[in-house]
């Protein structure tokens, strides 16, 4: 059995371990094959072909390397330190809690090993010692990968008190984030069991990433530019800012800042990791009493049907089988976990990048809501049609599509315009429903033939998107096998989106012209719509 560095390095500290009660040498061999079975996974950064998969997780560290990069302009000069770090540890924090929500919720989570290690003479202790130390393993390498380049220039400019600063505040970073994500999946098993568990765990994944983006504007806002220079302006819900915890030593240490919400928030980066680690240990017995609980499975809800709902999908889908596939999309779309945590997240951010903007342009200059163009910035929420049209062809249980060829159908393009439809009406148009309610009311009702226009754009687009990523079986590819290709190809889509943004704001500029664009926009949506979707082969 192959012998890990790591592991050799943890045999030095066998009697730290010994004292705390943990039988080492069983820990160890769990261990050992733990990490012997984590060569084979992937990690959801790194996409690559499924034939070259041992050590993956190590072959995708050099682009957390490149983007550590980012960091030497925070961390390796100037001596704002309660900016820079600020800044510095948001984008540290987004980077592993995201990286540990997405790859390593299902080893926090897993319950497959207790058949085996509970009929065996092993402490719990010892058990859950191996499950912490198996994440912390990985999340190190990736600190490491993260800030080690970083760090070496810090250590040069800004000395060593620096240096082993940061060492020791990355130390309790990691560990917070592991028992914050710990604690917060022992308090919804506490309320709740079986699938309910897993849709509310996929909620809270979701709802994490996209707080996360939203975050960075937040820390943002708490800085001001005054004379070429970044001053901290504190208000009173700084305090509530992680980031900003973890920054204040530097200015304690480093530039003598005695201040009371540099005090305050040194101390929180201390005392609430050690309280989150006392809370976990002591929540620990119940954690995995209630683990038992994603063994149990509910019962699937029948949903009622509603006449008004069925004559509308009717008018939406001529054909009984194009409203088949939009019901089967639909369901998929509600149920599919990983199509959620891809998927909404992106549907979140897409909400909140047309108010940056705006927001961005009221900074910038006085703005008349009246006459302004900046509604424009609704164009913003289509970010999320490329991403979702690629989804749209791949999920976690693919090989079920073997069940496409034994449909009693001879033309499969209902499927597809039947998918990309209940994604419109489920997903993207109530975003753009909100929106256009919320733009209303800040620029008035005269708005509304150019929230119209925008609608009829953002169907164009969405069809322009499937051309562009090609015939696919909705739900019958791997989510693995989204890759660079796929990339390159969504940034590229974004020129068309640029040039309906572009014709839209010409068409503003000539007299009805916005009626006139609308007519185009409509005839071009009716013309590709039932050209595009004439009977084709498609391949599962």
């Amino acid at each position: 059995m192959k012998d890990f560095k790591i592991l050799q390095l943890l045999d030095k500290l066998t009697f730290i371990f010994r004292k705390l009660g943990i039988d080492y040498a069983i820990m160890r061999q769990i261990l050992q094959i733990k990490l012997m079975m984590d060569e084979r996974k992937v990690p959801t950064i790194f996409n690559q072909n499924k034939k070259d998969q041992k050590n993956s997780y190590f072959k995708s560290l050099w682009i957390y390397a490149l983007y550590g990069l980012v960091l030497i302009f925070f961390m390796g000069f100037g001596h704002n330190y309660q900016f820079q770090m600020s800044i510095a540890y948001g984008m540290i924090i987004f980077i592993i809690m995201t990286t540990l929500i997405s790859d390593f919720s299902s080893v926090l989570l897993d319950v497959r090993d207790r058949s085996i290690l509970s009929t065996k003479p092993i402490t719990a202790k010892t058990i859950n010692a191996a499950k912490i130390l198996h994440i912390l393993i990985y999340l190190t390498y990736l600190t490491v990968a993260l800030t080690a380049i970083p760090l070496i220039v810090s250590l040069f400019t800004q000395g060593i008190v620096f240096f082993l600063l940061t060492i020791l505040e990355l130390i309790f970073i990691n560990i917070f984030i592991v028992v914050l994500t710990s604690i917060l999946y022992i308090v919804i098993l506490r309320f709740f069991d079986g699938e309910k568990l897993k849709d509310i765990i996929n909620y809270v994944q979701i709802g994490l990433s996209l707080v996360l983006m939203i975050g960075y504007q937040v820390l943002i806002r708490s800085f001001e530019f005054v004379n070429f220079e970044m001053v901290v302006s504190f208000k009173w819900w700084s305090i509530f800012i992680l980031p900003m915890w973890f920054a204040a030593p530097y200015e304690l240490i480093l530039n003598s800042n005695t201040s009371l919400v540099t005090i305050i928030c040194t101390i929180f980066s201390v005392i609430v990791p050690l309280i989150a680690i006392g809370l976990y240990i002591k929540l620990i017995p119940t954690f995995e009493r209630n683990l038992q609980k994603l063994l149990n499975t509910s019962k699937a809800k029948r949903e009622k049907r509603n006449r008004l709902k069925d004559y509308l999908l009717t008018l939406i889908c001529r054909t009984s089988e194009e409203r088949t596939f939009y019901r089967f999309a639909s369901l998929m779309m509600k149920q599919e976990r990983e199509f959620k945590l891809k998927v909404y997240p992106a549907l979140g951010f897409s909400f909140i990048v047309p108010f940056i903007f705006i927001y961005n342009s009221i900074q910038d200059e006085n703005v008349d809501f009246s006459t302004s163009l900046s509604y424009l910035n609704i164009y913003f929420s289509m970010l999320i049609i490329p991403s979702a049209v690629v989804m749209l062809g791949h999920s976690a249980k693919y090989k079920a599509a073997w069940i496409y060829k034994v449909f009693p159908i001879q033309d499969y393009t209902y499927l597809q315009k039947g998918s990309l439809k209940a994604f419109l009406l489920k997903l993207y148009i109530p975003l753009y429903i909100v929106l256009s309610i919320i733009f209303s009311f800040i620029y008035g009702q005269r708005i509304i033939p150019d929230l119209l226009t925008v609608l009829l754009a953002s169907c164009f687009y969405t069809v322009i998107c499937y051309m562009g990523f090609g015939n696919k079986m909705p739900f019958s590819k791997p989510f693995d096998e989204i890759g660079d290709g796929h990339t390159w190809k969504t940034l590229l889509l974004l020129i068309p989106l640029a040039i309906l943004v572009g014709l839209h704001f010409f068409a503003t500029r000539i007299t009805y012209g916005i009626v006139i664009y609308f007519i185009i926009l409509l005839v071009i949506n009716f013309i590709t719509w039932r050209l595009k979707f004439k009977r084709a082969k498609f391949n599962v």
